[in-house]
């Protein structure tokens, strides 16, 4: 009987539905480049691991016995899943599995998400299978998703420099410091710097702990993370306070927003970040390559 199946068993496996499929031994010679001893000794062989006989050989010709019978069947099924597993094996070979997660920061420039979108598209030319994640979320949700590794990359304008972190600088962000256009200031040609000082500015806690920023109010009565909450205060009358020039330009468009001192401008550095803790699939190192590419 068959123990384990070795590389020698799976030979005379082969051999045997050869010799069935060409009828006899004679007829099996020229498809195996074999001699009819040389097949007739195999044969006999792969009976003695069995312990039964497969076939006749006689006066009457060649034919299979009850037990070869059923061992053909079993070994042309065996034979096309060994098949079907090679051809499946080789192809995980060069393809991409698995997951990538992707966080973003909120109210992202059109042309950021243009560019994010040809990453993807470069992507999916690629030979993969892999699930893609886009997470939307403020910056320290980013960074904190991050941390606890539920995120693989994330882009976005982070305060700090985490030492758990790889940064990749990507793009920059202008930012300008914005009033209503019914806010005291608005209309003013040349506004100083005390008044600027003595007006209610948004304080958004996150950004503000690089202190990057030209000008940062004294008086602070509003607090957003977000961009959207930021600019609802701003619309409102009574505060002032930075945002995106390309979020903020289709509101000063409308004639809701003025810019203020544009000396007071400054950028924003978007980076692609990962977690250093965390050994990349290859799937993760490819989209952070067409990521590259794509804002290069």
């Amino acid at each position: 009987m068959l123990g384990q199946l070795h590389d020698l068993d799976l030979h005379l496996l082969r051999l045997f539905v050869t010799v069935v499929e060409a009828g006899g031994f004679s007829a099996a010679q020229g498809v195996l480049g074999l001699s009819q001893p040389s097949i007739s000794q195999q044969m006999a062989r792969l009976e003695t691991r069995l312990g039964y006989r497969l076939c006749s050989r006689g006066k009457g010709g060649f034919g299979l016995t009850a037990k070869g019978e059923v061992l053909l069947k079993a070994t042309r099924e065996l034979l096309v899943q060994i098949e079907a597993f090679r051809h499946q094996a080789n192809g995980v070979a060069g393809r991409l599995l698995g997951e990538v997660r992707i966080g973003i920061s909120e109210a992202q420039e059109s042309t950021v998400t243009l560019r994010l979108a040809r990453a993807i598209e470069r992507f999916r030319q690629r030979d993969e299978s892999v699930r893609l994640e886009l997470v939307s979320a403020m910056p320290a949700d980013l960074e904190r998703q991050l941390l606890q590794q539920r995120l693989d990359l994330a882009i976005g304008y982070f305060s700090g420099k985490q030492a758990a972190f790889d940064y990749t600088l990507l793009f920059e962000e202008n930012q300008r410091l914005y009033c209503a256009s019914h806010h005291p200031l608005a209309g003013q040609p040349d506004v100083s710097l005390e008044a600027l000082q003595q007006a209610d500015q948004v304080e958004h806690p996150y950004r503000f702990q690089s202190r990057q920023e030209p000008f940062d109010g004294t008086s602070g009565a509003a607090r957003s993370e977000q961009v959207d909450g930021a600019l609802t205060f701003i619309l409102s009358g009574q505060h002032i306070g930075y945002l995106p020039c390309h979020y903020a330009e289709p509101w000063v468009e409308r004639g809701l927003l003025q810019g203020l001192d544009p000396a007071l401008d400054f950028t924003v550095p978007f980076v692609l970040v990962r977690h250093r803790a965390q050994v990349p699939s290859d799937a993760q190192q490819a989209f952070a390559a067409d990521l590259l590419a794509a804002f290069a």
